[in-house]
């Protein structure tokens, strides 16, 4: 069930950089709400200064993944300050990928730090919610023993990012959003740490067919009923069943799932409102209102005109 739900998940490059300096340096990186941020080292160390103030190391082969982004920072030294990434000059070097250079007298050698970082718009589509429950900095290296087929990637990323062969910018964006992908897999796989409840739900076969189904097609008019035959048991066994993992009815669950839905349709996709509602069961696109308002915190409109708001350059994000 896990993997039937993770063919929906998309990863959009939407700007990836080069970055080669010399020490000492602090580069930091903004929050930016809805993307994600990933960290190649092709030559290191580099410290990386994560949105919880929590400290790592990275060396040559190192890849993070910050799935929600946040405020962070590459440094030469924890305590180093920075300077935003957007100060420093950048050249282009193809598409949506460019080159930070800010060696010592322009020449770049072995003692300078290399990193590839890109960012990215991260769709879980009808998983997101486990968006929220990945930690806020996701290390590749603790993968590698439990998914070895990762290492031939990361070593094609250190070669692609040390050398200036054809095509090298766009192979590495490329690569990135596959180590990413990998990450995230392994992440679930794993058991999601602390997100054992919602995992569970997809682990256990019964219930995972449940999940799988209200994912699959959640404009259908699902009935407990419906929910307690898909799982193969009555509807008070299904009903306890599905509050003791997920923590919510399924109702609420069904309902949740709908409006983040409709977010990302709305918001991202330019949707139509009442297209929305109509895919999503709804025979009243007042009533999608009020449920969208209820779990999303504001109505559908304030998602459509903030999230074109933002399409404008230099528009202020919407408060």
């Amino acid at each position: 069930m896990v993997s039937e739900l993770l063919m929906g998940m998309r990863l959009f490059g939407l700007e990836y950089r080069r970055i080669q300096i010399t020490p000492p340096f602090g580069i930091r990186f903004g929050a930016m709400e809805g993307r994600a941020q990933f960290h190649f080292v092709g030559r290191g160390p580099v410290f990386l200064r994560g949105p919880g103030a929590q400290t790592h190391t990275m060396n040559a082969g190192d890849a993070v993944l910050l799935p929600r982004g946040g405020m962070h920072a590459l440094t030469s030294d924890p305590e180093m300050p920075c300077r935003d990434v957007t100060d420093f000059h950048a050249d282009p070097l193809c598409g949506s990928v460019t080159a930070i250079n800010s060696c010592s007298d322009g020449v770049c050698r072995s003692s300078d730090a290399m990193v590839f970082s890109g960012c990215m718009e991260f769709d879980l589509g009808s998983m997101h919610p486990l968006v929220a429950l990945m930690p806020e900095v996701m290390v590749v290296s603790t993968l590698l023993d439990r998914y070895p087929e990762i290492l031939p990637l990361l070593e094609a990323m250190e070669r692609e990012t040390q050398g200036d062969r054809a095509g090298f910018a766009g192979i590495l964006a490329r690569l990135a959003d596959v180590v990413s992908a990998f990450i995230v897999r392994a992440w679930v796989e794993c058991g999601c740490g602390d997100a054992s409840g919602w995992v569970a739900a997809l682990r256990d076969p019964r219930l995972g067919r449940v999940i799988a189904a209200l994912h699959r097609d959640p404009g259908r008019n699902w009935s407990v009923a419906d929910l307690a035959s898909e799982m193969g048991s009555s509807r008070s066994v299904f009903a306890d069943r599905f509050l003791e993992i997920t923590g919510m009815t399924p109702v609420r669950y069904l309902t949740e799932l709908r409006m983040r839905l409709a977010s990302q349709w709305i918001g991202r996709d330019r949707m139509p409102i009442e297209t929305a509602a109509h895919r999503l069961g709804y025979g009243s696109q007042a009533a999608f209102s009020r449920a969208f308002k209820r779990v999303i915190g504001h109505p559908p409109g304030a998602v459509r005109s903030g999230a074109a708001l933002q399409d404008q350059p230099g528009s202020p994000p919407p408060a």
